[in-house]
């Protein structure tokens, strides 16, 4: 009988293994703590642990904790023409756009950029009419929490949403994209470009650069003296001119250099676009 037994120094390492999950998590911290002791011990991987607190975290946020406010909405109006519009819808490089009549409180509807196609291809725009290919526009409250709306999101297979305050008024937006993103980080897109690329030229003349781009690598690109003292990335430059962690679709100035942010989260920035600023 006693050779079937396991020797005290095999059960006291199997002990110490099961140890996290002999009792039942009774809190969300808790939980956590017996997640990241499973990581501790390679029984689950770093970037599903990530994944798995992102998933946490998104129950307890509300729309307003992550929405792209409404000074910062790239918004067509009802009244421009293709003619107008076309030079921000290119410039912006996004697939969706609020369509708003006298006010950017008077939503009419979301424009796709995909729905444009038949219209460049035909090249008649006189007798455009930009109410005819707008899809509905789909109104949400700032106090959504996250984990709410992205069910509805995949229920009703949306994109986007206007996000509206207590008033009625428009306070913002909010995309599948921002609600996945803090879920899983930065979801790749059409900007995205090889891991050993830093900086990427576009054929209107802008560049794409990567938040971790080193500073030395942006000063040898565009021949300028950014200096690397205080600041190792040139998403630790930008931010250091805005002032705060910047959100996406802010801009500033920056010595001759037109900064935009293109995808940023609530810990550092990922990708930003550069524009030469002509003298």
């Amino acid at each position: 009988m006693s050779e079937d037994r396991p020797s005290s120094g095999h059960r006291s390492w199997l002990e110490k293994l099961v140890q996290p999950f002999a009792q039942e998590p009774r809190s969300r911290q808790e939980l956590l703590e017996v997640l990241r002791t499973a990581q501790r011990n390679e029984v689950l991987d770093l970037e599903a642990l990530s994944i798995i607190e992102g998933a946490l975290q998104v129950a307890d946020m509300q729309v307003r904790d992550i929405m792209i406010p409404r000074s910062q909405m790239n918004t067509i109006k009802a009244s421009q023409t293709p003619r107008e519009f076309l030079p921000a819808i290119i410039e912006a490089a996004h697939s969706r756009f609020p369509v708003i009549g006298e006010s950017i409180d008077d939503v009419l509807g979301i424009l796709l950029a995909k729905d444009l196609l038949p219209l460049l291809l035909e090249g008649n725009t006189e007798r455009f009419n930009i109410k005819d290919v707008l899809r509905p526009a789909t109104c949400v409250p700032e106090s959504k929490r996250l984990n709410v709306l992205l069910k509805e999101f995949r229920a009703t297979h949306n994109h986007m949403a206007i996000v509206i305050d207590e008033y009625g008024g428009v306070s913002g937006l909010i995309t599948i994209e921002d609600v996945l993103e803090q879920i899983v980080g930065d979801i790749e897109d059409e900007h995205d470009f090889d891991d050993e690329e830093y900086i990427k030229a576009l054929p209107s003349g802008d560049y794409l650069v990567k938040g971790l781009t080193p500073i030395e690598d942006f000063n040898e690109e565009f021949e300028t003296d950014f200096s690397d003292e205080e600041f190792d990335t040139f998403g630790g430059l930008v931010m250091n001119a805005f002032g705060h962690l910047p959100k996406r679709n802010e801009i500033v100035e920056l010595d001759g250099f037109r900064v935009r942010i293109l995808n940023a989260d609530s810990r550092r920035i990922h990708l930003l676009r550069v524009s030469l600023i002509q003298p």
